[in-house]
């Protein structure tokens, strides 16, 4: 089907930021929810449970070296988000739409990536939500599962369905923030020791690098937010100052969950406490904090769950809409079908724990193809006009394909 080149969807807010008219100045609530918004929703896509996993076993294996992994995995997030976002926003499109513009085909193929790996990762999510209750409560996985789905459909179906995922992802990634330094707090990790190997590591470790920033702006994550700021009208490149403050938001966001869920992981470890090999990131909580950890770590781990399952049906969805009017017109439809189907086969197949490691690694793989596409349209006249892609962010973007390239391709051999 032919890519509709003209087509403008509709966006959820009327306020639009374009090289038309004047920037907004940021101070005004609505832009800033849309800005906090889009940032949350991009750093709870990736806040997972896939996430939650991979931080305490690399944690595990590495102890306070993986400081240094998370700090490289910070600078790539931010080379390739920063990229993604302001191209998105200059060239007014979905990613997609900017991949068929370079050469026709592009943008079927980057999306059928895209679509796969999240729709793969939101099996794993219903997975997460289900046993996040389960812990709360003690529900049944499964029930706990269609709880969190009829949740995450009632949201897509609200009149204003962005503000309010805006609001959803906001306010549950403050407070996956603030159960994580709790238990950061009960686990009294070795700080000097951590913060000093955070700079200076020992050991170095190529595929968490890879895992983890696959994990953070690989597949359908990076593009969450950008996304997000496009439908909300927010566009252009007078709104650029807007997009970086919203996308370094995001990544930041990301960062202190992470960092905060290491020094927790760090300080159980450290104590030479061993972790549960059937699930690692609450034996943390636990050991860290006893049966109230255990319980707040259900909490965090719905909260992560149903914000990824929010966040890949909405991105993946975009990846799809603007490729047939009937498409875009459905696209709240096909946006709750998507969850559904990732729910059912969810109850059909259990808990898929293999699916999540392997699609957090395809997602690095993905990324690299998917931020060349972006930095090649940055240089198309056609596409961006007389915007001039900042020097410094192309061979930051280019190094950032580079390094994920070879950590790939090392990864594929060993």
């Amino acid at each position: 089907m032919p890519s509709l080149k003209n087509n403008k969807s509709l966006p959820t807010e009327r306020r639009t930021v374009t090289s038309h008219q004047p920037p907004d100045t940021g101070h005004r609530p609505s832009t800033t929810n849309t800005l906090l918004g889009a940032a949350f929703l991009m750093a709870t896509s990736a806040v997972g449970p896939g996430f939650l996993t991979q931080t305490t076993v690399f944690t595990q294996k590495l102890a306070a070296n993986f400081g240094f992994v998370i700090l490289l995995s910070i600078l790539l997030d931010l080379g390739a988000q920063l990229n993604i976002w302001r191209i998105i926003a200059v060239t007014e499109k979905r990613a997609q739409d900017i991949a068929n513009d370079l050469f026709f085909g592009l943008g079927y193929l980057l999306s059928a990536l895209i679509v796969i790996g999240g729709f793969a990762f939101n099996i794993g999510n219903v997975a997460g939500a289900g046993l996040g209750i389960e812990v709360m409560s003690g529900v049944n996985v499964k029930i706990g599962a269609t709880i969190s789905t009829l949740i995450g459909i009632s949201l897509f179906l609200l009149p204003n369905a962005g503000k309010a995922m805006d609001h959803f992802a906001k306010w549950l990634g403050l407070l996956m923030l603030l159960l994580i330094a709790y238990v950061v707090f009960s686990a009294n990790p070795p700080l000097t020791e951590a913060l000093t190997r955070t700079i200076l590591p020992q050991q170095f470790d190529p595929i968490a690098t890879i895992t983890l920033v696959g994990g953070t702006v690989g597949g359908y994550i990076t593009f969450a937010g950008g996304h997000r700021l496009l439908d909300a009208g927010i566009k252009g490149k007078d709104a650029l100052p807007l997009v970086n403050r919203s996308a370094t938001t995001g990544i930041l966001v990301t960062s202190f969950i992470r960092y905060f869920l290491f020094l927790a992981t760090l300080g159980v470890v450290a104590a030479g406490l061993t972790l549960s090999n059937d699930n690692p990131p609450a034996s943390v909580f636990q050991l860290a904090a006893g049966q109230t950890g255990y319980r707040l770590f259900g909490v965090l781990m719905w909260s992560a769950a149903i914000t990824s399952v929010i966040g890949s049906a909405y991105t993946s969805v975009s990846f799809l809409r603007t490729f047939h009017p009937a498409l875009e017109k459905h696209h709240r439809f096909l946006t709750v079908g998507f969850i559904v189907i990732s729910t059912v086969v969810f109850l059909w197949i259990g808990k898929p724990v293999q699916i999540l490691v392997f699609v957090g690694t395809l997602n690095g793989f993905i990324l690299p193809i998917a931020l060349a596409v972006m930095l090649v349209a940055a240089r198309n006249k056609r596409l961006v006009g007389s915007y001039r892609h900042p020097v410094w962010l192309q061979i930051a973007g280019w190094l950032v394909v580079l390094l994920m390239s070879g950590m790939a391709l090392n990864t594929l051999i060993h």
